[in-house]
């Protein structure tokens, strides 16, 4: 892979990473070199120019020993979907992904990373909706590293000379990023649309589902982008009013829904007084004025949209 290393126009989201190429030795013949090879050397060396030929002897026995040492450092194993940057006194030298028992140049700074896919729960917080009302939201965030480059540097993780990798402020970066997308994203919609913004197809909080997900995907993407981070799914697990307002919007809820059934009664009990005059007038059972209709119409409606069962009342009044 290219050293992507330039920052063109148009390139942001390019990886800047790069697979390293330089000497990686398998552990294992790494190992028999190191404590079987060179110590046999070392007592052949010894025992056949200790006495006769100390001058050659010795600074022989002097660089297998240094060798011997170097030899003991270096071996790192890497599993699945990890991976390590590799810095030379300062100088990136590429990312190793290749997985297994290796050993490398001691002097090489080991920077071992997990690209695995990260969960991360952000807790509800407190946010104005584009209404003003005080809303209540948390987030599910589902990320991984993209470019082992950015997210070692950079950004400030806190890393140290001695090539440890500080995820927990990785993870303090991405929390911090994600609560500001969602703050953005939520001040920009009401937490619930009037019921005259309903036949328009405004888009809320509540109702927008997979259209607020897949937005506030975006937005998260944008700033987690320059840590070479990628979002790999982002949604709302928790919307409600704040408790000030709780009660009030409870309230304004239910009010609401009384009045959507009323207008289902209203509608049905108007239907079913006009199906009952037609019948009684194509049956012809009886001849109602327009007085005795009205009072037709008037007391089936009280009948049918009453909360309780109506009483009937008889009239016992005689003309004597």
């Amino acid at each position: 892979m290219a050293d992507l290393h330039t920052d063109a126009p148009g390139s942001e989201r390019e990886l800047r990473e790069h697979e390293y190429s330089g000497m990686a030795i398998p552990g294992f013949a790494m190992i028999f070199f190191t404590f079987i090879l060179i110590p046999g050397l070392l007592v052949a060396v010894m025992t056949l120019f200790g006495e006769t030929l100390p001058a050659l002897a010795y600074p022989v026995a002097a660089v297998l020993g240094l060798l011997f040492i170097l030899g003991c450092v270096g071996y790192f194993v890497q599993e699945p979907n990890e991976a390590r940057v590799m810095i030379f006194f300062g100088k990136y030298v590429g990312t190793c992904k290749k997985v297994g028992f290796f050993w490398v140049n001691p002097f090489i700074t080991r920077r071992k990373l997990s690209l695995r896919v990260r969960n991360m729960d952000i807790n509800p917080i407190k946010v104005n909706d584009k209404c003003g009302n005080p809303v209540m939201i948390g987030m599910v965030l589902v990320w991984k590293i993209r470019d082992t480059y950015r997210a070692v540097f950079d950004i400030d993780t806190g890393s140290s000379a001695g090539g440890s990798f500080n995820s927990r402020a990785l993870e303090s970066f991405v929390g911090i990023q994600s609560d500001a997308a969602l703050r953005e994203v939520a001040s920009h919609y009401a937490y619930d649309a009037p019921d005259s913004a309903h036949d328009n197809g405004e888009l809320t909080l509540r109702g927008g589902g997979k259209e607020i997900n897949d937005l506030l995907e975006h937005k998260i993407n944008e700033r987690l982008g320059i840590a070479g981070m990628e979002v790999v799914e982002a949604r709302i697990n928790n919307l409600s009013y704040a408790p000030e307002i709780a009660a009030v919007m409870l309230r304004r809820q239910q009010a609401s829904a009384i009045i959507s059934a009323r207008e289902k009664i209203v509608e049905g009990a108007v239907g079913m007084v006009r199906m009952a005059l037609v019948e009684i007038d194509n049956e012809r059972l009886a001849n109602f004025s327009d007085t005795q209709r009205a009072a037709m119409v008037s007391n089936l409606l009280v009948v049918l949209c009453s909360d309780e069962p109506a009483t009937p009342v008889l009239n016992a009044s005689s003309n004597a």
